[in-house]
């Protein structure tokens, strides 16, 4: 049976700094039986110009240009595209080892999971951090996972799309789209009412992604208005609490579930690069030689 197909879903906007970098760390994963769906949504630079002189290279990617209308737009535009068993989310700025895909997919395939999580990269300039939460290596059901996400709901790793898998099979089948109203945790959004009808979930113990922490981000900008980011808040706390009394695990929990309104969204601190990849001997810049010149 061949490697089944994978959509790997990329929102692009004024990314021409990073975008071939990006790019080029997913047409040289290790996984070869991919589609890869590039929405440009309205950049002002030349971020769709790189990206079809990179479609041009390499056939599995799908440039897709739109108006403007923001990152759920972009996804959800994707997504409406796609047609792989699989989908992962990659972000521009950022990239994925060369093992990304392969790993994911391979430990999809072997368990039947619903999700697969994975832990990541935090990069900051010329400091980063390993960033993981779940050291389960076994399949876990949705309250063993819903357990380990109430320690820490407000962590980056449980709250973003970009490191982890999704059938789109079960993304079709109960509608489900990022909210386009929002511009702040539309990820975590997303992410609860997935797991609100997923079953399995494994996480695999290898970082597999690189985040790249931008200076000014809409995160850093929205966290200084406390005003936007309560009324947020309250509405994500009403699935987040919701889904756990779909379980029957609110009440025992419901101190540590409502503690949600005042955890900080957390994408982890961070240390002088030691080392970088998968070796513990390699560093910043050899993690990026594999890339070709196209990263430079």
């Amino acid at each position: 049976m061949g490697e089944p197909l994978v959509s790997i879903i990329i929102p692009v906007y004024n990314g021409e700094a990073t975008i071939s970098r990006c790019l080029k760390s997913v047409l040289f994963q290790d996984y070869l039986n991919l589609e890869i769906l590039a929405v440009n949504d309205g950049s002002t630079d030349q971020s769709l110009a790189l990206c079809r002189e990179l479609a041009d290279y390499d056939s599995r990617i799908q440039v897709i240009d739109q108006p403007n209308a923001g990152v759920s737009a972009a996804r959800n535009h994707g997504l409406s595209l796609a047609r792989g068993k699989y989908i992962p989310f990659l972000d521009c700025d950022d990239w994925i080892t060369a093992d990304a895909t392969a790993r994911m997919t391979a430990r999809a395939e072997e368990s039947g999971c619903d999700m697969v999580i994975a832990d990541f990269y935090r990069v900051d300039q010329d400091r980063m951090e390993l960033k993981t939460h779940i050291r389960n290596p076994h399949m876990m059901n949705r309250q063993e996972f819903c357990r380990c996400m109430m320690d820490e709901p407000a962590d980056f790793y449980y709250g973003v799309l970009w490191n982890k898998l999704f059938r789109r099979d079960m993304i079709e089948a109960h509608h489900l789209r990022c909210d386009t109203e929002l511009s702040w945790c539309e990820d975590f959004l997303f992410n609860l009412q997935y797991i609100r009808h997923a079953e399995t979930f494994c996480a695999i113990q290898a970082p597999v992604y690189y985040y790249v922490k931008t200076r000014g981000s809409l995160v850093s900008t929205e966290v200084s208005r406390p005003a936007r980011v309560w009324k947020v808040r309250r509405m994500l706390l009403q699935y987040y609490r919701e889904l756990y009394q779909s379980m029957g695990m609110y009440e025992e929990n419901k101190g540590k579930i409502n503690s949600f309104m005042i955890a900080v969204a957390r994408d982890g601190k961070v240390s002088r690069i030691g080392y970088r990849g998968s070796g513990p001997e390699s560093t910043y810049g050899e993690e990026l030689e594999w890339l070709g010149p196209l990263a430079d």
